[in-house]
């Protein structure tokens, strides 16, 4: 049997923050939590954590690239490297991330992260895929790429699913032709459904909710909300989102896609049980002081890395996120006054939810898997641990 006991640790947990707390962990699993030092158990690894924060594994929804490569790319190595990107800001389970391409491209592509999941020993979880497209509203379309954008198309959609059941999470735009159909369908075989890129109206996403789609792809971004229509005012996205209580949001708090006072409306509105935090990261994302022009796999055009945030060229939207993990929960204690254990939530528990492994994934108790994050007071990442192995240790020194 392989213990490791993690001691001497700020342990946070669904029920609050254990000042001196340690968590034992027995073949992967975490065999238990201790509000206060406890001996260590016969041959058991002991790792002193000297005063950081012990956290569950942050949980990455949306997330297309990073390290200079982009899923898109359907090359397993390069997966590989986003992956342990990532990782090194404290994402232990990752959901690759395919924005609007061509047929060719989806099958290229899954292919690679099939592989990839298969045999990456080092690295995070991969719990499945989130297909971000290409059902979407061409008004709407942000920087996704305009050749790729389609009406749904039954056929293609199921048998993706059929040939790659790895498939998890598919976003949408719901006022589309046959989109609720579709949603019925890959709802029953156990996609999860999100309401993405559309410029649907608040009924349609009422009826929407009601067919199994309850989540909004990055809100505010590329979701409708407030616009008149022949003089009359119409309410989108934005306000079903709100006004629907348990529907899920993800919000990429870069701290460029949505202002201090954004993320603090839509955090007193939803609370952190319907938060999910997502970096929607490019391939320029975990890439320190990167500036200037670079390609796009995922847009599959030139963008501009400037102000922190890639940008399309014209400087008129943002084309994604070069953040990781960790900026994110930082950003919601700093920019949103959001207490540090909820801002956790909203990278681990509430995501683990969202996608049905909130038994194995997402806290910090018996029997839930060891896949840990140690960070220190300004939330920089010191130690991960995934599946009771230490991959990363001490970063914070680079």
């Amino acid at each position: 049997m392989n213990r490791v006991l993690v001691k001497g640790g700020r342990v946070i947990t669904a029920s609050g923050i254990l000042e001196e707390g340690a968590v034992l962990v027995e073949d992967g699993v975490i065999r238990d939590v201790y509000a206060h030092m406890p001996a260590a158990p016969p041959e058991a690894e002991v790792i002193d954590a000297k005063g950081l924060y012990i956290s569950p594994g942050f949980i990455d929804l949306h997330i297309h690239g990073g390290g200079g490569g982009d899923f898109l790319m359907g090359e397993p190595s390069v997966n590989e490297t986003i992956c342990k990107c990532h990782l090194r800001h404290g994402s232990t389970s990752i959901v690759p991330t395919l924005s609007a391409s061509s047929r060719a491209s989806y099958d290229h592509a899954l292919t690679a992260i099939t592989k990839t999941r298969a045999a990456m020993r080092d690295g995070p979880n991969i719990p499945g895929v989130h297909m971000e497209g290409p059902y979407f509203a061409q008004s709407q379309r942000g920087a996704q790429s305009e050749h790729f954008i389609r009406n749904p198309d039954p056929v293609e959609d199921l048998s993706l699913l059929e040939r790659f059941p790895l498939i998890l999470r598919w976003s949408i735009a719901p006022e589309l032709p046959g989109a609720i159909q579709m949603g019925r369908d890959l709802g029953g075989r156990g996609v999860r459904l999100s309401i993405g890129h559309s410029d649907a109206l608040f009924e349609d996403v009422l009826t929407a909710f009601e067919n199994g789609f309850d989540c909004v792809t990055h809100l505010y971004s590329s979701t409708s909300t407030v616009r008149r229509v022949n003089a009359f005012r119409r309410a989108g996205i934005v306000e079903a989102a709100f006004y629907l209580d348990q529907m899920i949001v993800e919000i990429i708090a870069d701290g460029k896609h949505l202002p201090p006072s954004l993320l603090r409306l839509i955090y007193k509105i939803k609370g952190p049980e319907y938060i999910c935090l997502v970096t929607d990261g490019i391939s320029a994302a975990g890439q320190e002081g990167i500036t200037g022009e670079v390609y796009d796999a995922s847009s599959k055009q030139t963008v501009l890395i400037e102000d922190g945030v890639a940008k399309l060229r014209d400087r008129q939207a943002f084309a994604g996120s070069i953040a990781t993990a960790d900026v994110l929960v930082r950003n919601m204690v700093t920019l949103a006054d959001v207490p540090l254990k909820e801002a956790v939530s909203m990278m681990t528990a509430t995501p683990a939810r969202m996608i049905g492994l909130e038994n194995s994934k997402g806290s910090i108790a018996p029997g839930m898997d060891a896949d840990l994050v140690l960070f220190d007071e300004l939330i920089q990442v010191r130690q991960v641990m995934v599946g009771g192995r230490m991959l990363v240790s001490d970063l914070a020194s680079r």
